[in-house]
């Protein structure tokens, strides 16, 4: 695997990074990983509502940024005091992905004296206690993940960056969070640089440097993450809304809008992972159908919905739609 660097060590805008995923991803077959740090960060999953996972107004007074990101999940807080990880390969199957990416970080931290163990969907334990937790998505053709490494991050900080401002944050919720997340700071003597070269060493087996050209380009795919549109999402009035907890899969939020009884548009936010293009590959099939579970059905006969959800069977997306 390729250790990607840049050709200074300045600190950029989470946006930049997720771009330069998106870059990496375009250059060929090769596995790339690099690891990156910013000024403090709320990020949301592709399919989550803003206004919903976030507290907005402590975040603007206390200068804390706020971007969405391509993958799906749930919301997540960075820092300069907490190590992102970005992995580019080739993969069509999210579960292997996972495994085997989460299995390999794990592994990585076994070899430091760090006693991991990959847990859960997307997470990386430490006992019981979560000290990474990662998200996935397609990009034309090659698998893109990404997650937290927690090192010694704020984590009343994070709470109250993520929690919306609807929701007191007691002390008592602060130590429950507080006892199911770790900083790898309370189990090593290692120093976050010194922690981040041995990651690169041990999981990687040579590395490249970009150039400023590649960094102009990385500049330019980065500008679709600043538009307010993509960073705010779609509302709408909707007649029918629907939320379920489905084990396994993630969180849904479903707003469907009729016109008559026939489907207009389905407007659909979660922590779930996506596989490939929500709108493309599944609503627009469902525009002006019949609201119906026989119409439903027929207009997705020929869908498998776990290869666009992971996890999620054509048969209980029907279901959350018409349950």
């Amino acid at each position: 695997m390729i250790h990607v660097l840049l050709p200074d060590d300045r600190v950029r805008p989470l946006h930049f990074y997720l771009a330069m995923e998106e870059y990496l991803a375009s250059l060929g077959d090769e596995d790339y990983l690099f690891m990156w740090q910013v000024e403090p960060t709320v990020i949301i999953g592709r399919n989550q509502n803003l206004y919903t996972e976030v507290n907005l107004d402590y975040c603007r007074e206390h200068n804390i940024n706020v971007v969405r990101r391509r993958s799906g999940g749930g919301c997540v807080y960075a820092d300069m005091k907490n190590v992102m990880f970005s992995y580019i390969t080739t993969s069509d199957t999210v579960t292997t992905t996972f495994s085997q990416y989460t299995s390999m970080v794990a592994g990585m931290l076994v070899k430091l004296g760090i006693e991991a163990h990959a847990g859960g969907r997307n997470d990386i334990l430490i006992g019981d206690r979560k000290v990474s937790g990662n998200a996935f998505y397609h990009r034309r053709g090659r698998a893109i993940l990404h997650g937290t490494m927690l090192f010694d991050t704020d984590i009343e900080e994070m709470l109250r960056a993520i929690t919306p401002s609807t929701q007191k944050l007691s002390a008592r919720g602060v130590e429950s969070v507080r006892s199911r997340v770790v900083n790898l700071s309370e189990l090593t003597d290692l120093s976050l640089e010194m922690f981040k070269k041995q990651a690169a060493i041990l999981l990687c087996d040579r590395e490249i440097v970009l150039n400023r050209a590649d960094v102009s380009h990385i500049d330019e795919l980065a500008l679709p993450y600043i538009d307010s549109q993509w960073l705010e999402g779609r509302h709408t009035q909707a007649q029918v809304r629907k939320e379920e907890h489905i084990d396994g899969v993630g969180e849904f939020r479903i707003a469907i809008r009729l016109n008559k009884n026939l489907i207009d548009h389905i407007y659909i936010t979660g922590d779930f992972f996506l596989l490939s293009d929500l709108d493309d590959e599944l609503i627009n099939r469902l525009k002006d159908v019949d609201y119906s579970v026989g119409a439903i059905a027929e207009a997705l006969a020929e869908i498998d919905v776990s290869t666009i959800i992971a996890s999620l069977s054509t048969k209980k997306f029907i279901e959350l739609l018409t349950s």
